[in-house]
């Protein structure tokens, strides 16, 4: 386990519009996202290497799970632009 702390405080500055909160939080879950799908992949190439196919396989399920759900965070950026 990573001896990095990892916060959730995500409604810390109340100065921000609702939409440039949001907008804010879309981006920061956008790249979040990227940085666990990395983290997945990499285990699922150890898990590989390992002789844990499965485990490997499911691994690189989730990753792609989470850069899909990018695709909507992106969309919904997307939509406050418009509405």
């Amino acid at each position: 386990m990573s001896s990095e702390i990892h916060h959730h405080d995500h409604d810390s500055n109340n100065e921000m519009s609702f939409d440039e909160k949001l907008m804010k939080l879309l981006s920061h879950w956008i790249k979040h996202n990227e940085e666990h799908a990395l983290n997945y992949r990499k285990w699922a190439e150890k898990a590989k290497v390992n002789g844990r196919r499965k485990a490997a396989g499911l691994l690189e399920d989730a990753a792609e799970m989470s850069l899909a759900t990018n695709g909507k965070f992106t969309a919904a950026l997307v939509t406050l632009g418009k509405e």
